[in-house]
Protein backbone atom coordinates (compact mmCIF):
# COMPACT_ATOMS: atom_id res chain seq x y z
CA UNK A 1 0.00 0.00 0.00
CA UNK A 2 1.45 3.39 -1.00
CA UNK A 3 2.05 6.09 1.68
CA UNK A 4 -1.04 8.15 0.77
CA UNK A 5 -3.31 5.10 0.94
CA UNK A 6 -1.75 4.09 4.26
CA UNK A 7 -2.38 7.60 5.61
CA UNK A 8 -6.00 7.57 4.45
CA UNK A 9 -6.58 4.16 6.01
CA UNK A 10 -5.07 5.35 9.30
CA UNK A 11 -7.24 8.47 9.31
CA UNK A 12 -10.40 6.52 8.49
CA UNK A 13 -9.68 4.07 11.30
CA UNK A 14 -9.26 7.03 13.68
CA UNK A 15 -12.65 8.45 12.68
CA UNK A 16 -11.15 11.42 10.84
CA UNK A 17 -13.43 13.01 8.27
CA UNK A 18 -11.53 16.18 7.37
CA UNK A 19 -7.95 17.37 7.12
CA UNK A 20 -6.88 20.96 7.78
CA UNK A 21 -4.07 22.04 5.47
CA UNK A 22 -2.35 25.12 6.89
CA UNK A 23 0.23 27.70 5.99
CA UNK A 24 1.16 30.93 7.79
CA UNK A 25 0.97 34.24 5.96
CA UNK A 26 3.29 37.23 6.23
CA UNK A 27 1.01 38.86 8.82
CA UNK A 28 1.45 35.83 11.09
CA UNK A 29 -2.06 34.43 10.56
CA UNK A 30 -2.45 30.69 10.09
CA UNK A 31 -4.63 30.22 7.00
CA UNK A 32 -6.36 26.97 6.09
CA UNK A 33 -8.04 24.92 3.39
CA UNK A 34 -9.68 21.63 4.33
CA UNK A 35 -10.33 18.45 2.39
CA UNK A 36 -12.35 15.35 3.25
CA UNK A 37 -10.25 12.33 4.13
CA UNK A 38 -11.21 10.66 0.86
CA UNK A 39 -9.69 13.55 -1.08
CA UNK A 40 -6.26 13.38 0.56
CA UNK A 41 -4.77 11.47 -2.36
CA UNK A 42 -5.98 14.11 -4.81
CA UNK A 43 -4.55 16.86 -2.57
CA UNK A 44 -1.16 15.16 -2.56
CA UNK A 45 -1.17 14.57 -6.33
CA UNK A 46 -2.59 17.88 -7.53
CA UNK A 47 -2.56 20.19 -4.55
CA UNK A 48 -5.41 22.38 -3.31
CA UNK A 49 -5.98 25.80 -4.84
CA UNK A 50 -5.34 28.99 -2.91
CA UNK A 51 -4.75 32.52 -4.15
CA UNK A 52 -1.29 34.09 -3.82
CA UNK A 53 -2.98 37.32 -2.71
CA UNK A 54 -2.99 36.01 0.87
CA UNK A 55 0.72 36.83 0.95
CA UNK A 56 -0.27 40.50 1.07
CA UNK A 57 -3.14 40.22 3.57
CA UNK A 58 -2.86 42.35 6.69
CA UNK A 59 -3.80 41.33 10.22
CA UNK A 60 -7.35 42.69 9.77
CA UNK A 61 -7.88 40.72 6.51
CA UNK A 62 -7.55 43.82 4.36
CA UNK A 63 -5.24 43.54 1.36
CA UNK A 64 -2.25 45.48 0.16
CA UNK A 65 -0.10 44.77 -2.88
CA UNK A 66 3.58 44.33 -3.75
CA UNK A 67 5.64 44.54 -6.95
CA UNK A 68 5.40 40.77 -7.50
CA UNK A 69 2.29 39.64 -5.59
CA UNK A 70 -1.19 41.15 -5.32
CA UNK A 71 -4.57 41.31 -6.96
CA UNK A 72 -7.25 38.69 -7.65
CA UNK A 73 -5.55 36.80 -10.48
CA UNK A 74 -3.47 33.63 -10.14
CA UNK A 75 -3.60 30.42 -8.19
CA UNK A 76 -1.22 28.27 -6.18
CA UNK A 77 -1.33 24.66 -5.05
CA UNK A 78 -1.21 23.70 -1.39
CA UNK A 79 0.49 20.31 -1.08
CA UNK A 80 0.24 18.61 2.33
CA UNK A 81 3.35 17.16 3.97
CA UNK A 82 2.31 13.62 4.85
CA UNK A 83 5.29 13.23 7.16
CA UNK A 84 3.66 15.79 9.46
CA UNK A 85 0.08 14.50 9.15
CA UNK A 86 -1.42 14.45 12.66
CA UNK A 87 -4.76 13.33 14.07
CA UNK A 88 -5.99 16.23 16.22
CA UNK A 89 -6.71 15.03 19.73
CA UNK A 90 -8.77 18.08 20.75
CA UNK A 91 -10.77 18.29 17.51
CA UNK A 92 -12.58 14.99 17.03
CA UNK A 93 -13.01 14.06 13.39
CA UNK A 94 -10.11 16.23 12.21
CA UNK A 95 -6.48 15.84 11.23
CA UNK A 96 -3.88 18.44 10.31
CA UNK A 97 -0.95 18.76 7.95
CA UNK A 98 1.23 21.75 7.07
CA UNK A 99 1.39 22.53 3.37
CA UNK A 100 4.06 23.68 0.98
CA UNK A 101 2.93 26.02 -1.78
CA UNK A 102 3.77 25.52 -5.44
CA UNK A 103 3.00 27.15 -8.75
CA UNK A 104 0.39 25.49 -10.96
CA UNK A 105 3.31 23.97 -12.89
CA UNK A 106 4.58 22.42 -9.62
CA UNK A 107 7.59 24.73 -9.72
CA UNK A 108 8.57 25.98 -6.27
CA UNK A 109 6.65 29.12 -5.31
CA UNK A 110 9.35 31.67 -4.44
CA UNK A 111 7.27 33.32 -1.69
CA UNK A 112 6.49 30.08 0.20
CA UNK A 113 7.64 30.74 3.76
CA UNK A 114 7.94 27.04 4.64
CA UNK A 115 10.19 26.36 1.67
CA UNK A 116 12.26 29.42 2.63
CA UNK A 117 12.95 27.87 6.04
CA UNK A 118 13.85 24.57 4.38
CA UNK A 119 16.24 26.26 1.94
CA UNK A 120 18.13 27.94 4.78
CA UNK A 121 18.36 24.71 6.79
CA UNK A 122 19.67 22.94 3.69
CA UNK A 123 22.23 25.74 3.19
CA UNK A 124 23.56 25.28 6.72
CA UNK A 125 24.05 21.57 6.11
CA UNK A 126 25.55 21.95 2.65
CA UNK A 127 27.94 24.80 3.49
CA UNK A 128 29.08 23.82 6.99
CA UNK A 129 27.67 20.41 7.83
CA UNK A 130 25.48 22.10 10.45
CA UNK A 131 22.18 20.62 11.55
CA UNK A 132 20.11 23.02 13.60
CA UNK A 133 17.74 22.06 16.36
CA UNK A 134 15.11 24.63 17.20
CA UNK A 135 12.20 24.98 19.54
CA UNK A 136 9.62 27.73 19.98
CA UNK A 137 8.14 28.50 23.38
CA UNK A 138 4.42 29.23 23.22
CA UNK A 139 2.96 31.82 25.60
CA UNK A 140 -0.69 32.78 25.78
CA UNK A 141 -3.17 34.56 28.01
CA UNK A 142 -6.29 32.65 28.94
CA UNK A 143 -9.54 34.50 29.48
CA UNK A 144 -13.17 33.74 30.23
CA UNK A 145 -15.62 36.50 29.25
CA UNK A 146 -12.67 38.88 28.86
CA UNK A 147 -11.39 38.25 32.37
CA UNK A 148 -8.15 36.36 33.08
CA UNK A 149 -8.64 32.67 33.83
CA UNK A 150 -6.10 31.84 36.49
CA UNK A 151 -5.42 34.86 38.65
CA UNK A 152 -3.12 33.36 41.25
CA UNK A 153 0.42 34.64 41.77
CA UNK A 154 2.91 34.72 38.89
CA UNK A 155 4.40 31.26 38.38
CA UNK A 156 2.26 30.21 41.34
CA UNK A 157 0.85 26.81 42.20
CA UNK A 158 -2.44 28.50 43.04
CA UNK A 159 -2.88 29.50 39.41
CA UNK A 160 -2.13 25.99 38.21
CA UNK A 161 -4.72 24.58 40.63
CA UNK A 162 -7.35 27.00 39.28
CA UNK A 163 -7.09 25.52 35.78
CA UNK A 164 -5.53 22.12 36.45
CA UNK A 165 -8.19 20.18 34.52
CA UNK A 166 -7.62 22.42 31.51
CA UNK A 167 -3.84 22.00 31.61
CA UNK A 168 -4.21 18.25 32.11
CA UNK A 169 -6.31 17.98 28.95
CA UNK A 170 -3.84 20.16 27.07
CA UNK A 171 -0.89 17.98 28.06
CA UNK A 172 -2.84 14.85 27.15
CA UNK A 173 -3.78 16.27 23.73
CA UNK A 174 -0.21 17.32 22.91
CA UNK A 175 1.12 13.93 23.98
CA UNK A 176 -1.53 12.07 21.96
CA UNK A 177 -0.37 14.04 18.90
CA UNK A 178 3.17 12.76 19.35
CA UNK A 179 4.71 15.86 20.92
CA UNK A 180 7.14 15.60 23.81
CA UNK A 181 6.19 18.27 26.35
CA UNK A 182 9.20 19.64 28.23
CA UNK A 183 7.37 22.16 30.46
CA UNK A 184 3.97 23.71 30.96
CA UNK A 185 3.47 26.30 33.68
CA UNK A 186 1.90 29.62 34.73
CA UNK A 187 3.74 32.74 33.59
CA UNK A 188 3.90 36.30 34.92
CA UNK A 189 0.72 38.08 33.84
CA UNK A 190 -2.68 36.94 35.22
CA UNK A 191 -4.06 34.22 32.98
CA UNK A 192 -0.72 33.72 31.25
CA UNK A 193 0.77 30.27 30.59
CA UNK A 194 3.66 28.78 28.65
CA UNK A 195 4.40 25.42 27.06
CA UNK A 196 7.62 24.21 25.50
CA UNK A 197 8.14 21.02 23.52
CA UNK A 198 11.18 19.05 22.39
CA UNK A 199 13.36 20.66 19.71
CA UNK A 200 13.32 19.55 16.10
CA UNK A 201 14.83 20.52 12.78
CA UNK A 202 13.95 24.11 11.76
CA UNK A 203 10.99 23.31 9.49
CA UNK A 204 9.56 20.77 11.91
CA UNK A 205 10.02 23.23 14.79
CA UNK A 206 7.96 25.83 12.93
CA UNK A 207 5.36 23.17 12.12
CA UNK A 208 5.18 22.27 15.80
CA UNK A 209 4.74 25.94 16.73
CA UNK A 210 1.61 25.96 14.55
CA UNK A 211 0.36 22.64 15.92
CA UNK A 212 0.94 23.61 19.56
CA UNK A 213 -0.90 26.90 19.12
CA UNK A 214 -3.92 25.32 17.45
CA UNK A 215 -4.03 22.60 20.10
CA UNK A 216 -4.02 25.23 22.85
CA UNK A 217 -6.79 27.06 21.00
CA UNK A 218 -8.89 23.91 20.60
CA UNK A 219 -8.55 22.78 24.21
CA UNK A 220 -9.32 26.31 25.42
CA UNK A 221 -12.48 26.41 23.32
CA UNK A 222 -13.60 23.05 24.72
CA UNK A 223 -13.33 24.55 28.21
CA UNK A 224 -15.24 27.71 27.34
CA UNK A 225 -12.04 29.76 27.42
CA UNK A 226 -10.27 32.00 24.93
CA UNK A 227 -6.52 31.91 24.32
CA UNK A 228 -4.74 35.00 23.03
CA UNK A 229 -1.28 34.67 21.49
CA UNK A 230 -0.96 38.38 20.67
CA UNK A 231 2.08 40.34 21.82
CA UNK A 232 -0.02 42.30 24.33
CA UNK A 233 -3.50 42.37 25.78
CA UNK A 234 -2.74 45.29 28.08
CA UNK A 235 -0.21 47.76 26.65
CA UNK A 236 0.80 48.74 30.18
CA UNK A 237 1.38 45.16 31.29
CA UNK A 238 3.70 42.30 30.42
CA UNK A 239 3.13 40.76 27.00
CA UNK A 240 3.51 37.29 25.54
CA UNK A 241 6.56 36.24 23.56
CA UNK A 242 7.40 33.29 21.38
CA UNK A 243 11.07 32.83 22.18
CA UNK A 244 13.21 30.74 19.86
CA UNK A 245 15.76 28.27 21.23
CA UNK A 246 18.43 26.90 18.92
CA UNK A 247 21.53 24.74 18.98
CA UNK A 248 24.02 23.78 16.26
CA UNK A 249 25.11 20.20 15.64
CA UNK A 250 27.93 18.87 13.52
CA UNK A 251 28.64 15.17 13.15
CA UNK A 252 26.27 14.37 16.01
CA UNK A 253 28.02 16.79 18.39
CA UNK A 254 26.54 19.94 19.89
CA UNK A 255 28.96 22.72 18.88
CA UNK A 256 27.44 25.14 21.40
CA UNK A 257 29.69 23.50 24.00
CA UNK A 258 33.16 22.04 24.58
CA UNK A 259 34.89 24.81 22.63
CA UNK A 260 37.41 27.53 23.39
CA UNK A 261 35.02 30.46 22.96
CA UNK A 262 32.83 32.30 25.45
CA UNK A 263 31.28 29.95 28.03
CA UNK A 264 32.47 26.92 26.06
CA UNK A 265 31.14 27.89 22.61
CA UNK A 266 33.06 26.63 19.61
CA UNK A 267 34.21 29.20 17.08
CA UNK A 268 31.45 28.05 14.73
CA UNK A 269 28.78 28.63 17.36
CA UNK A 270 30.18 32.03 18.33
CA UNK A 271 30.31 33.22 14.71
CA UNK A 272 26.75 32.03 14.09
CA UNK A 273 25.37 33.77 17.19
CA UNK A 274 27.37 36.90 16.41
CA UNK A 275 25.76 36.95 12.98
CA UNK A 276 22.32 36.70 14.57
CA UNK A 277 23.15 39.50 17.01
CA UNK A 278 24.38 41.70 14.17
CA UNK A 279 21.14 41.22 12.20
CA UNK A 280 18.73 41.43 15.14
CA UNK A 281 17.44 44.93 14.30
CA UNK A 282 16.48 43.69 10.81
CA UNK A 283 15.26 40.32 12.09
CA UNK A 284 12.72 42.16 14.26
CA UNK A 285 10.76 42.84 11.05
CA UNK A 286 10.25 39.06 10.92
CA UNK A 287 10.10 38.16 14.62
CA UNK A 288 8.33 41.26 16.02
CA UNK A 289 6.26 42.04 12.94
CA UNK A 290 3.39 44.25 14.09
CA UNK A 291 3.05 47.62 15.84
CA UNK A 292 1.69 45.64 18.79
CA UNK A 293 5.08 43.92 19.12
CA UNK A 294 6.71 47.17 20.19
CA UNK A 295 4.21 47.61 23.02
CA UNK A 296 5.69 44.40 24.44
CA UNK A 297 9.37 45.08 23.69
CA UNK A 298 10.09 47.19 26.76
CA UNK A 299 13.15 47.33 29.03
CA UNK A 300 13.06 45.57 32.40
CA UNK A 301 10.23 43.27 31.24
CA UNK A 302 12.35 40.22 30.25
CA UNK A 303 11.41 40.94 26.65
CA UNK A 304 14.96 41.31 25.30
CA UNK A 305 14.73 44.99 24.39
CA UNK A 306 18.49 45.57 24.13
CA UNK A 307 20.83 44.42 21.38
CA UNK A 308 23.13 42.40 23.59
CA UNK A 309 23.80 38.87 24.77
CA UNK A 310 24.58 37.30 28.10
CA UNK A 311 24.88 34.08 30.04
CA UNK A 312 21.47 33.16 31.43
CA UNK A 313 20.48 36.84 31.18
CA UNK A 314 16.75 37.11 30.63
CA UNK A 315 16.96 40.83 29.84
CA UNK A 316 19.35 40.27 26.93
CA UNK A 317 17.87 39.79 23.46
CA UNK A 318 20.19 36.79 23.01
CA UNK A 319 20.49 34.55 26.04
CA UNK A 320 23.11 31.81 26.14
CA UNK A 321 22.47 28.68 28.21
CA UNK A 322 25.30 26.23 28.99
CA UNK A 323 23.15 23.57 30.66
CA UNK A 324 24.38 20.74 32.84
CA UNK A 325 27.86 19.38 31.99
CA UNK A 326 26.52 15.86 31.54
CA UNK A 327 23.68 16.90 29.20
CA UNK A 328 25.03 17.06 25.64
CA UNK A 329 21.85 18.62 24.27
CA UNK A 330 21.37 21.32 26.90
CA UNK A 331 23.70 24.03 25.59
CA UNK A 332 21.69 26.39 23.41
CA UNK A 333 20.83 30.00 22.69
CA UNK A 334 17.49 31.72 23.18
CA UNK A 335 16.27 34.72 21.20
CA UNK A 336 13.86 36.57 23.47
CA UNK A 337 12.72 39.55 21.38
CA UNK A 338 10.34 37.61 19.09
CA UNK A 339 6.61 37.19 19.71
CA UNK A 340 3.55 35.25 18.66
CA UNK A 341 2.58 37.57 15.80
CA UNK A 342 5.53 36.23 13.82
CA UNK A 343 5.44 33.61 11.09
CA UNK A 344 7.64 30.87 12.61
CA UNK A 345 8.93 29.74 9.21
CA UNK A 346 10.19 33.25 8.44
CA UNK A 347 11.79 33.44 11.88
CA UNK A 348 13.55 30.09 11.52
CA UNK A 349 14.83 30.83 8.03
CA UNK A 350 15.83 34.41 8.83
CA UNK A 351 17.81 33.41 11.91
CA UNK A 352 19.69 30.74 9.97
CA UNK A 353 20.52 33.19 7.18
CA UNK A 354 21.86 35.69 9.73
CA UNK A 355 23.91 33.02 11.49
CA UNK A 356 25.42 31.76 8.23
CA UNK A 357 26.39 35.34 7.35
CA UNK A 358 28.15 35.55 10.71
CA UNK A 359 30.13 32.40 9.93
CA UNK A 360 31.04 33.68 6.47
CA UNK A 361 32.29 36.96 7.97
CA UNK A 362 34.15 35.28 10.84
CA UNK A 363 32.26 37.38 13.38
CA UNK A 364 32.92 37.27 17.12
CA UNK A 365 30.63 38.26 19.95
CA UNK A 366 31.08 41.47 21.94
CA UNK A 367 31.52 41.16 25.72
CA UNK A 368 28.49 39.62 27.42
CA UNK A 369 26.12 41.72 29.49
CA UNK A 370 25.23 40.73 33.04
CA UNK A 371 22.10 42.04 34.72
CA UNK A 372 19.50 44.48 33.44
CA UNK A 373 21.04 46.73 30.75
CA UNK A 374 18.52 49.47 31.60
CA UNK A 375 19.89 49.62 35.14
CA UNK A 376 23.56 49.49 34.15
CA UNK A 377 25.87 52.07 35.69
CA UNK A 378 28.28 51.71 32.77
CA UNK A 379 27.85 51.70 29.03
CA UNK A 380 24.30 50.72 28.10
CA UNK A 381 23.94 48.52 25.02
CA UNK A 382 21.97 49.81 22.06
CA UNK A 383 18.23 49.46 22.22
CA UNK A 384 16.66 47.32 19.56
CA UNK A 385 14.20 49.21 17.32
CA UNK A 386 11.39 50.72 19.36
CA UNK A 387 8.91 50.81 16.49
CA UNK A 388 8.06 48.79 13.40
CA UNK A 389 9.12 51.57 10.97
CA UNK A 390 12.62 51.58 12.49
CA UNK A 391 12.87 47.77 12.25
CA UNK A 392 11.64 47.98 8.65
CA UNK A 393 14.40 50.42 7.79
CA UNK A 394 16.97 47.90 9.03
CA UNK A 395 15.16 45.10 7.18
CA UNK A 396 15.12 47.00 3.91
CA UNK A 397 18.87 47.69 4.18
CA UNK A 398 19.80 44.10 5.13
CA UNK A 399 21.46 42.45 2.15
CA UNK A 400 21.69 39.25 4.19
CA UNK A 401 17.92 38.90 4.54
CA UNK A 402 17.09 40.24 1.09
CA UNK A 403 19.33 37.66 -0.61
CA UNK A 404 18.08 34.82 1.56
CA UNK A 405 14.38 35.63 1.16
CA UNK A 406 14.48 36.46 -2.54
CA UNK A 407 12.85 39.50 -4.10
CA UNK A 408 9.29 38.12 -4.21
CA UNK A 409 9.09 37.16 -0.55
CA UNK A 410 11.11 40.14 0.66
CA UNK A 411 8.86 42.59 -1.21
CA UNK A 412 5.67 40.93 0.06
CA UNK A 413 6.89 41.14 3.66
CA UNK A 414 7.80 44.81 3.18
CA UNK A 415 4.36 45.54 1.74
CA UNK A 416 2.54 43.84 4.62
CA UNK A 417 4.65 45.56 7.28
CA UNK A 418 4.20 48.96 5.63
CA UNK A 419 0.48 48.26 5.33
CA UNK A 420 0.18 47.55 9.05
CA UNK A 421 2.20 50.65 9.92
CA UNK A 422 -0.38 52.67 7.97
CA UNK A 423 -3.29 50.66 9.38
CA UNK A 424 -2.37 51.58 12.96
CA UNK A 425 -0.76 54.99 12.31
CA UNK A 426 -3.47 56.90 14.16
CA UNK A 427 -4.32 54.20 16.72
CA UNK A 428 -3.61 54.48 20.43
CA UNK A 429 -1.77 51.64 22.22
CA UNK A 430 -5.09 50.44 23.66
CA UNK A 431 -6.64 50.41 20.20
CA UNK A 432 -3.69 48.48 18.74
CA UNK A 433 -3.89 45.91 21.52
CA UNK A 434 -7.65 45.51 21.10
CA UNK A 435 -7.40 45.14 17.32
CA UNK A 436 -4.77 42.38 17.48
CA UNK A 437 -5.57 40.48 20.68
CA UNK A 438 -7.63 37.72 19.01
CA UNK A 439 -6.08 37.64 15.53
CA UNK A 440 -3.20 35.23 15.95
Amino acid sequence: MEPTQQAMARLTAAGVHGIALTWVDNAGITRVKTVPTGRLGEAVRRGVGMSPVFDVYLVDDSMTTSPHIGGPAGDLRLVPDLDRLTVLAAQPGWAWAPADRYEQSRAAYPACQRQFARRQADRALAEHGIELRMGFETEWILTREDQPAGTGPAYGMARLVEVSAYLDELMAALTAQGLEVFQIHPEYTPGQFEVSVAPADPVAAADLAVLVRETVRAVSTRHGLAASFAPVLDPDGVGSGRHLHLSLWQGGKNVCRDGDGPFGMTGLCEAFLAGVLAELPALLALGAPTPASYLRLKPSHWAGAFRCWGLENREAALRFITGAPDDQGAANAEIKCFDGAANPYLVAGGVIAAGLAGIAAGRTLPPPVSGDPAASAGDVPDRLPTSLPVALDHFERSDVLRRALGEELHAAIMAVRQGEVMLFAAATPDEIAAATRDRY
